[in-house]
């Protein structure tokens, strides 16, 4: 049970200072546990040493971070990458570079009292969540998996940290989450909570992935490899050790608390792991799985314009030696 070689990434972390190259990194929400790694290796200096001066700008939402990195006013960010795959078909200029989860990190919760016990119990009820979240753009596809016309709910617009209040209120009937704070639900909701993972409803295309401007990464493929090398050491450091990864995300973000961004992070771990995580590489789009999810974006969403998904997408970044746990 543990990561395997750190060692390829010894001599890449310990290269010397070359030049700065600015990356403005707009993450797909404001910053938690899941993000932890980034904070960990910019307090180590990791990213400096290999010649990047990174900027992490808190995000509103995948929707905003595909929109700001397709158009470059970001050279880097962070989407749910079904998301990403619609925004690509609407000319959005976008290569993912880096997987995060490797399972959907959404789910639905609602309470148990309501009598919602499925997908299907949807219908006619009220969901809550902000206008720019991943969730909404995913929905018609986990509504078609499940035999319900998508349009039969109401999309109520509320804010992200207003979900759970609305829902233990009644003011919406359910909500979607990343299952990374599932335990803030079950704390608040207690016995009375509903939930189900979508990877269990028939849906669990890749979730979080890093995406760069095309025209940006045409140009700085260097410090697209080097910030990607690094990420990816970070994550797999985060694995190996979290403690000092999530004190480096608190000490950032003085409003979060250590214990509960560790168990966020616990949770992450899950959501990182498949068997091309384990088996090939963290961080890895396997091939079969970005065809799987293009023919299902294609399908139960749409796409104004096909592209083909092997441009969409590159490993080639990627160190094959470190690996997620098993």
């Amino acid at each position: 049970m543990r990561l395997l070689s750190l060692a390829g990434g010894i001599a890449l972390l310990a290269a010397p200072a070359a030049a700065q190259t600015k990356i403005n990194f707009i993450l797909n929400w404001i910053a938690g546990g899941d993000h932890a790694p980034y904070y960990y290796a910019k307090k180590e200096g990791w990213y400096a040493k290999q010649g990047i001066d990174l900027e992490i700008e808190q995000g509103k939402g995948s929707a905003l971070a595909i929109q700001k990195t397709g158009a470059g006013a970001n050279p880097v960010g962070l989407a749910d990458m079904a998301g990403v795959l619609v925004g690509i078909g609407k000319g959005a200029d976008l290569v993912a570079v880096y997987n995060v989860y490797a399972n959907s990190p959404q789910g639905l919760y609602w309470l148990k009292s309501s009598g919602i016990k499925s997908v299907k119990d949807l219908a006619g009820k009220r969901i809550g969540n902000p206008p720019g979240d991943g969730a909404r753009i995913m929905w018609p596809a986990l509504a078609k998996a499940n035999g319900i016309d998508p349009k039969s709910v109401i999309w109520v617009n509320i804010d992200a940290n207003a979900k759970l209040a609305a829902v233990k209120s009644k003011t919406i009937d359910a909500t979607t989450s990343f299952y990374n704070i599932h335990h803030v639900f079950q704390r608040e909701l207690g016995d009375d909570m509903g939930f189900l993972a979508w990877r269990d409803a028939g849906l669990n295309p890749y979730g979080n992935s890093i995406i760069v401007n095309g025209a940006w990464f045409k140009a700085n493929k260097a410090a697209a490899e080097k910030f990607v090398k690094v990420t990816q050491k970070a994550f797999a450091a985060c694995v190996a050790k979290p403690e000092p990864c999530v004190q480096a995300l608190v000490d950032a973000n003085g409003a979060l608390k250590f214990d509960n961004e560790m168990t966020n992070w616990k949770l992450v771990e899950v959501l990182m792991s498949d068997k091309f995580s384990r088996d090939v590489a963290l961080g890895i789009h396997d091939p079969g799985r970005m065809a799987a999810d293009y023919a299902l974006v294609k399908e139960y969403i749409g796409l104004d314009k096909p592209f083909d998904i092997k441009n969409a997408y590159t490993n080639d970044f990627l160190d094959k030696s470190i690996k997620m746990k098993k």
